[in-house]
């Protein structure tokens, strides 16, 4: 397996020197770990793990968790500015538990992924005694070998007619020098400082072209002391790397020298294609801007100084959190920060500061094209890619070869007799030449079209590794044809949703189904089948199920199972007054906002790869014959891994009025499972109702927010007018169902609460629940609502 060590860069000398941070992906191999900054001091003061950080003059307090320990001090975060996930060796997050280690030399210690860029191409095109690299234009793996570039990925025997002919021809040989240069180019290896010596593909930098490897594998190197690579928006420092194991050990650069540096944190997301993760990696949590009298009792409390300002802080490994959650809620701000399980060991019996758990980083495994790159090195080829499609390549003595590893070229023996008889017989060349000519054309027009007929078939080719991967799980694949014939034509339309329209068809055996046309989109389906792979593997009884799809060229169709009920929105909505009677009574509603819950719990945390909906709302949920609610339409959702707490995300997503506020402005928070929780509080409000939160206003009831007018009754013990003569415990299940929404709707993303703990609130004694804090911000401006309502 392919690993390298990295660190975060910029937490490598402080990881206090700004609060500007993003979350990677981590998976449950690796240990994260919370780092929350600018904390509520009071809070914070019996926490331990803190920390504190001078800031642009200012003096902050913070502290990390674990991410075992993560929601054992929920209740401290909300008084965290922000937090960011920094991925650790678990031999780290024992060091840093046991106090042996400290935050910045954890962070420093960095940690290992393992990363897999044309690994299999690149050990086949080495193994024919080619050398790795990629292509400059396509930045595919190309095989560069003895005699030019190959991309068969590794170099073999080339045709022996266009051998003889370019032996009469001088430019040709101009063009093989050319062809061979990547050979000679990719022998040389990658040398950083005194820890990074003699590194071959995937990893390439410096004086090495883009080709020697993979385009995801670039090292820099900072005033040849240490090596960096970036990894989604973060730079890491890479500590070693371990070709025999494919390791690498990284620390975050951001948190280096001072994870107090700055409030503005984010975590990072891995690509897991390329990068795995070992399991001794463990999450430290850290927090900033904590209440200090709370964190005055903690352990692991620091001290930040940003922007002049004195913060505090505290860390907890993820073991740790839900044991602290008075904590963390009075901290502003927290990260993540994976360690090994040692630096947290060390950091819990104090034999290592929080500083010095961070420098020490974590590891991760990568392959890139591991077997390929073995092969083509056994055949003493050099790995690399492909300058144009980046798909490996075995460079070899001849030339690139796209086989993997490098054969024989027995042709190259005779080169100086045929160089000399194709010299005396001048008319020979000529008429060689002419042939030369047009074989070259020949090849090249033969290449663009499995170029293209490649670009065709590249999504068809993903499907079938889909159906191959995922065996009798997978769902039925059904061609355009059928969806027209089940449909009868498209003929029955049952809605129109921001992706597609939904149309009523049936099965050859006559089960009634629902079908959704996507409307058409850009590249090459990945995205759509990803979806197909996540959701089909799903099974719980609030998932409508999927029963099939369609993908041929730009037509894709999803068939789910039919609801006979509709949507949600159909049954909760009044355009009169709130007291005006709608279909389901309050115990048919409080029963459906329960399975909504439960379904979106399993999203959250009951898949092995967690689905993050960014869409709920009553249009998005279907109702079966009975009523029972299932969550539709996964046309906005983003995969993410089970670890991954905080993700990145350009743009937004989602419908207006129910948008989190951390997805049209990233001040407010991470984007996280969280802004699926504020769209389902945003939704139970409406349930409870009866009106959209954007039409509210419009019927002399004012420009004000429908959350605010409800807090406003609820916090005043105002009658909301609820429709008919309710019992007592009709007026306990609408007073419940409130008091959960609006704790999901609460503006700060580190105060709403998970789905699980919806679930306890929701299915608990209502004395139970207190009224939460007023949101100061429900939904994006009227301006922005007036202008479009779905984005």
């Amino acid at each position: 397996m392919s690993t390298m060590a990295m660190a975060w860069q910029d937490l490598w000398d402080d990881h206090c020197h700004t609060r500007i941070f993003s979350n990677v992906t981590c998976s449950t191999t690796l240990r994260t770990l919370n780092i929350f900054y600018n904390c509520n001091s009071t809070v914070l003061r019996g926490v331990r793990n803190n920390f504190t950080c001078s800031i642009d003059g200012l003096l902050e307090v913070g502290f990390y968790v674990d991410d075992l320990f993560f929601y054992a001090q929920l209740v401290d975060l909300p008084s965290c500015e922000v937090g960011i996930e920094v991925q650790v060796r678990r031999t780290i997050l024992d060091r840093l538990g046991n106090g042996s280690l400290q935050l910045q030399e954890a962070l420093k210690l960095g940690f290992e992924v393992s990363y897999n860029a044309y690994r299999a191409s690149c050990s086949a095109c080495e193994e024919s005694d080619g050398i790795c690299g990629s292509d400059s234009t396509s930045q595919q793996f190309v095989c560069f070998c003895h005699d030019g570039p190959y991309s068969d990925r590794f170099c073999g025997q080339r045709n022996s007619t266009i051998i003889i002919l370019s032996i009469f021809l001088i430019t040709l040989s101009l063009s093989h020098a050319q062809d061979n240069e990547p050979f000679g180019e990719c022998r040389n290896t990658y040398s950083c400082g005194p820890n990074i010596q003699g590194i071959g593909y995937p990893f390439w930098g410096g004086a090495q072209p883009r080709l020697c490897g993979h385009p995801d594998f670039e090292l820099k190197c900072q005033n040849n002391e240490y090596a960096t690579i970036d990894m989604d928006t973060h730079t890491f420092r890479v500590l070693a790397i371990d070709r025999s194991t494919s390791t690498m050990a990284v620390a975050r650069q951001d948190l280096w020298d001072d994870h107090c540096h700055t409030r503005i944190f984010s975590n990072f997301t891995l690509n897991d294609t390329l990068f795995g993760y070992p399991s001794t990696l463990r999450t430290l949590n850290i927090f900033y801007n904590c209440n200090f009298t709370v964190l005055r009792e903690v352990r692991n409390n620091f001290t930040c100084s940003i922007d002049g300002l004195l913060e505090f802080g505290f860390y907890v490994d993820d073991s740790f959190l839900n044991a602290q959650l008075v904590e963390f809620s009075s901290c502003e701000v927290g990260i993540e920060v994976q360690v090994q399980r040692t630096s947290l060991d060390r950091l819990a019996n104090g034999s290592l500061q929080l500083q010095e758990a961070l420098k020490l980083g974590f590891e991760v495994s990568y392959n890139a094209d591991r077997v390929s790159c073995s092969a083509c090195e056994a055949s003493d080829g050099i790995c690399g890619s492909d300058s144009t499609s980046q798909q490996f390549v075995c460079f070899c003595r001849g030339g690139p070869n796209s086989d993997r590893f490098c054969g024989s070229r027995s042709a190259n023996s005779n080169m100086p007799l045929k160089l000399t008889i194709g010299i005396s017989a001048a008319g020979m060349g000529i008429l060689l030449m002419c042939i030369v000519i047009f074989c070259t054309r020949s090849k090249t027009s033969s290449y663009k079209s499995l170029a293209f007929w490649k670009k065709k078939t590249n999504g068809d080719q993903n499907i079938e590794t889909l159906i191959r991967q995922y065996g009798s799980m997978a769902v039925k694949r059904y061609n355009y044809s059928d969806v027209k014939k089940m449909t009868n034509f498209f003929k029955d339309k049952l809605g129109q949703g921001g992706n597609g329209g939904v149309y009523k068809g049936k099965l050859y055996d006559g089960h009634p189904v629902a079908v959704k046309i996507l409307n058409a989109s850009k590249g090459n389906g990945e995205e759509f089948i990803n979806e197909v792979a996540s959701i089909s593997r799903t099974s719980h009884v609030n998932i409508v199920t999927l029963l099939g799809f369609c993908f041929e060229g730009s037509k894709r169709a999803l068939i789910y199972e039919f609801m006979p009920n509709g949507s949600l929105e159909k049954f909760i909505y009044s355009k009169g007054p709130l007291k005006t009677e709608r279909q389901l009574g309050w115990e048919k509603l409080y029963q459906i906002s329960i399975g909504i819950a439960r379904g979106l719990e399993y999203l959250h945390r009951g898949c092995n790869t967690r689905i993050l909906h960014f869409d709920i709302k009553p249009h998005n949920v279907l109702l079966d014959k009975d009523f029972c609610p299932k969550i539709s339409d996964f046309g906005l959702a983003k995969l993410c891994t089970g670890k991954e707490s905080i993700i990145s995300m350009s743009g937004t997503r989602g419908t207006i009025g129910y948008i989190a506020p951390e997805l049209f402005n990233r001040n407010f928070g991470g984007v996280s499972h969280k802004s699926d929780v504020y769209s389902y509080g945003m939704m139970v409000l409406e349930m409870v109702g009866g009106r959209k939160n954007i039409d509210f206003g419009v019927d002399g009831t004012g420009d004000i927010d429908f959350p605010h007018w409800i807090y406003k009754h609820v916090e005043l013990d105002e009658d909301l007018g609820l429709r008919g003569d309710t019992t007592k415990e009709e007026n306990e299940i609408a007073s419940k169902m409130i008091l959960v929404g609006l704790w999901c709707i609460q503006t700060n993303p580190l105060r709403r609460p998970s789905m699980s703990k919806v679930m306890e609130m929701l299915e608990g004694s209502i004395e139970t629940l207190e009224i939460p804090p007023r949101p100061y911000l429900c939904s994006p401006p009227r301006s922005i609502i007036d202008s479009s309502t779905t984005l």
